[in-house]
């Protein structure tokens, strides 16, 4: 085919057109971080995303790279061909990890020249003042194990994602538990803050502290961090145990990459790598600091006077709360009569809190059931949730095993347990992805099924940050699926046999694959026939496969993937009728949609297009029923993301990202798509918030940025929201 030669090292394998899913999360990565590098978001925002970088790259390798070495280790000879391909495709990805690092570095300078005459300063040079001495004696050097002997191999016992500082003959470990940036004021009465690093500390003082001669070598190891924790056990009192296990054993993992400051010598990283088994492309300079991913939290703790500093953050941002979910009266009937949909952040999750408290308190109502896949220690629905299980049934399905927050995850159980709700822990094999929240309420004499589903976590905190969908309805096959749910993976089951929940392992997959096949034979009779997905992942071969053959009869395909996308669009003959777009905006795009026009059909979900979550998770997809919902998604949130000349890029066919330009949408595919023109970012805010009726126009013009449109039109729109 045309296109292997051109873009070779990105194919998953040499004669398939896929891209491997590893350098298309890099390639996110760049697109993030290009929103750190451009002087159109204000000054601080564009910390967030560099930041960002930082935590992603740490996850990349301590998942995804871990994972391609073990392959690439446990490859056959008789699969010699497919090794020399991985290690080519692993060689490609740390050849781009460089590259990022170093505008990474790049970046953080840029950014710090930018904010010094507003006041905001760090630096390698800061931490040589009185201030620096300061933070160091009072906050770092009571924290620091005493030092040790210092041979290479010690290294090996450093814990993943922790700090070394290294002399001559001694070295240091330094615990996570020191922030690695810390937040300073000189001056109340001043407009200034300073940020010391801890690696910029512990290179000015830790030698004078203990009378060692020289500046010290900082390090930092990432190990691998995918640790399998399998909950099958015949004692349910064991889980516990095996969870604690299993996190314990992340610091112990695989080192996987070797992070250093200016100060290390190449004769030094030679003996490191030999120690840790390492190739010397798995060891990177640090971009400016060891702490980058520290900036996200420093950010929180910066005085009032920058929080308050209009000009360096994105303009203030108050989500509706829509009338029906306002008051705790009349909610039910309102659901009884017609679903509603939340699309957050623009609408509060308060809608949801609610909904949650309002079942706990109602006498009326017996039972409350509920998954937890990652939330707030501090999330307002916990008390409610504890309070009404001295009075009804609650019963609460938490994924112990949503990767980094186990820890969270299994506090939160033993907490609700103390409080009587009935915990289930899910499936030993499948992870509990599914977002379900279910309401019995005793309405005449028969029980009314309520339930609340959802694309995106029940955590407040992330909501206000993250774009999800959310439905709420009375709609009784849903609720009964639903119930058939939570019993299912309370008995250890894996549920199957809905009415109108898909759920995987056990049907989505398939599913998604006679619908696409549906509009392929639809195209095959001249019929117009339409698929549009959006996903934060598409990486499932066959899905991809399927794509193409719909895009050679014709079907038109749209596609929004934020993150990694193994389809390449654009071929001609293969895929000429598919188009990929990825947004990366201030909010992050969370939200999965599935349409297929000539089906008729439309689901909303938290599974991603990928093999983890059809055959490795326990999903649901939902499918929106009410008309009215159907076409505020079809005609204004799905165009929204078609049309953003913005912050959109598309992939070509090269297998590379591009900026949008009006001329990519001057013919959209939706002729009705009603979405106003705005002239300024967040002038749309104002619009949405103060809208009275349903919207209508067409688009034209220069487009807009999607963060910036609304989901006014819910369907319980009125003239008090």
């Amino acid at each position: 085919m045309t296109y292997l030669p051109t873009l070779p090292y990105l194919l998953s394998t040499p004669r398939q057109p896929l891209i491997h899913r590893d350098l298309s999360g890099i390639q996110f990565n760049e697109r993030v971080l290009a929103e750190a590098r451009t002087t159109k978001n204000p000054l601080l925002e564009r910390i967030k995303f560099l930041a960002i970088t930082s935590s992603n790259l740490d996850e990349f390798f301590m998942i995804r790279y871990a994972s391609l070495d073990q392959s690439i280790r446990q490859a056959v000879l008789k699969k010699r061909g497919e090794r020399h391909h991985l290690v080519c495709i692993r060689n490609s990805l740390l050849d781009m990890v460089a590259t990022l690092t170093a505008k990474q570095g790049e970046t953080l300078m840029l950014l710090a020249s930018a904010l010094g005459p507003k006041g905001l300063r760090w630096g390698t040079a800061l931490g040589d003042t009185p201030a620096g001495k300061k933070v160091f004696d009072e906050q770092i050097l009571p924290h620091l194990s005493p030092p040790e002997p210092w041979k290479p191999h010690r290294l090996t016992s450093l814990n993943n994602l922790a700090m070394a500082a290294v002399f001559e003959n001694l070295w240091f470990r330094v615990s996570r538990s020191i922030p690695s940036i810390f937040v300073h004021t000189p001056d109340e009465t001043k407009n200034e803050c300073h940020l010391f690093f801890l690696d910029h500390l512990l290179a000015t003082h830790l030698g004078p502290s203990f009378r060692l001669k020289g500046t010290p070598t900082l390090l930092r190891i990432t190990r691998d961090g995918d640790i399998p924790m399998d909950l099958e056990t015949e004692d349910p009192t064991d889980v516990p145990d095996k969870i604690k296990s299993g996190v314990g054993s992340r610091d112990r993992g695989r080192p996987v990459r070797l992070q250093y400051g200016d100060t290390a010598s190449p004769a030094f990283i030679s003996q490191c790598l030999t120690a840790l088994r390492l190739s010397p492309r798995q060891v990177f300079p640090a971009p400016g600091t060891l702490g980058l991913s520290g900036l996200w939290t420093a950010l929180g703790r910066l005085p009032d006077a920058f929080k308050k500093e209009t000009s360096l953050w994105f303009p203030a941002f108050q989500p509706v709360l829509i009338k029906p979910l306002r008051l705790s009266e009349g909610m039910f009937a309102h659901l009884k009569k017609q679903d509603i949909l939340l699309h957050h952040p623009y609408e509060s999750f308060d809608g949801y809190v609610q909904f949650i408290r309002t079942a706990c308190a109602d006498p009326n109502v017996t039972s409350v059931q509920q998954t937890f896949y990652r939330t707030d220690a501090l999330s307002p629905i916990l008390e409610a949730l504890k309070k009404a299980a001295s009075s009804k049934r609650v019963r609460v399905v938490i994924e112990l095993r949503a990767r980094f927050d186990e820890m969270n995850n299994l506090r939160l159980a033993e907490d609700l347990r103390r409080a009587g709700v009935e915990v289930a822990f899910g499936l030993p094999r499948l992870k509990v992805h599914a977002k379900v929240a279910l309401v019995t309420r005793q309405e005449n004499g028969t029980e009314q099924l309520y339930t609340h589903l959802s694309t995106g976590n029940y955590n407040a905190v992330t909501a206000r940050a993250y774009e999800d969908l959310a439905l709420l309805t009375s709609n009784p096959e849903i609720g009964n699926d639903a119930q058939h749910f939570f019993d299912s993976v309370c008995h250890g089951e894996v549920p199957s046999g809905f009415k109108s929940l898909v759920p995987a392992p056990a049907r989505l997959h398939r599913l998604l694959l006679q619908l696409i096949e549906t509009e392929t034979e639809a195209a095959h009779d001249g019929k117009p026939a339409y698929v549009f997905a959006k996903v934060n992942g598409l990486v499932d071969p066959r899905i991809v496969e399927s794509l193409y053959q719909a895009s050679q009869a014709g079907v038109q395909v749209d596609l929004v993937v934020r993150g990694a996308c193994s389809l390449i669009p654009g071929v001609p003959g293969l895929s000429d009728n598919i188009r990929v777009v990825s947004l990366v905006d201030r909010f992050l795009e969370h939200s999965r949609i599935y349409y297929f026009a000539q089906a008729n059909r439309m689901y909303l979900s938290s599974a991603d297009w990928m093999p983890r979550n059809f055959f490795s998770r326990l999903e649901l997809a939902f499918p929106v029923l009410d008309p009215q919902l159907f076409d505020t998604i079809r005609l204004k949130i799905i165009p929204a993301y078609l049309a953003d000349t913005v912050k959109g890029r598309e992939l070509t066919s090269q297998g590379t990202w591009r900026r949008r330009s009006s001329a990519d949408t001057a013919n959209p595919r939706f002729q009705k798509a009603e979405i106003p023109t705005f002239a300024h970012p967040f002038q749309a805010q104002t619009y949405f918030q103060d809208l009275t009726k349903p919207l209508f126009g067409h688009l034209k013009g220069t487009v807009i940025v999607k963060s910036d449109i609304v989901n006014a039109t819910n369907g319980t729109w009125d003239a008090e929201k």
